[in-house]
């Protein structure tokens, strides 16, 4: 399925709604609730068995995800924001909460993952800190340089602020 050319219309979440979804070890949707299939414009047949990827806006810095994929695939929770894009090209920010499923013996099996709508406030600080780790990323001349770099300049910003990104994105 071709990635839609962003529109720069925002949906929104209600502060009440969550977007539910689980995929597998190799990250392939296994479900979605109705929230995330109408807040993303996808058919459940569509988004079951995709990559969550599917949804992954140009405007996330690669190095975010890459420290989400690490936390996530050493057993530990993350919190973080997100900027998605939904089937149309229209986006949604969301603040996710994801975890590692496991078996009865501790392997992990899947990841689950649950958003929310984020604090307007909270996107105010983050989206200039994506906007200048992207601005690394194009930099760049290839794909893995892109991540290390722009994962060196948010490490060295974090370790400005003495804090971790999961706190980080506490104080937003």
């Amino acid at each position: 399925m071709p990635r839609p050319t962003p529109t720069g219309v925002e949906r929104f979440l209600d502060d009440d709604e969550l977007i539910v979804s689980k995929t597998d070890v190799q990250g392939r949707i296994t479900y979605a609730n109705s929230v995330f299939l109408r807040i993303a414009g996808y058919t459940e047949r569509e988004v079951l068995g995709a990559p969550h990827s599917i949804v992954r806006h140009p405007d996330m810095p690669r190095c975010v995800f890459k420290l989400l994929w690490d936390t996530i695939q050493d057993g530990r929770e993350i919190f973080a924001y997100v900027k998605n894009l939904a089937k149309n090209g229209d986006h949604y920010w969301v603040f996710a909460h994801v975890t590692p499923s496991f078996d009865a013996s501790g392997k992990i099996v899947g990841y689950h993952s649950n958003r929310r709508a984020p604090e307007r406030t909270a996107l105010a600080k983050i989206e200039p800190v994506y906007e200048a780790l992207l601005r690394v990323e194009a930099q760049s001349g290839n794909h893995r340089e892109a991540i290390e770099r722009s994962t060196a300049v948010l490490v060295k910003q974090l370790e400005s602020l003495g804090l971790a990104y999961e706190e980080f994105v506490f104080t937003l």
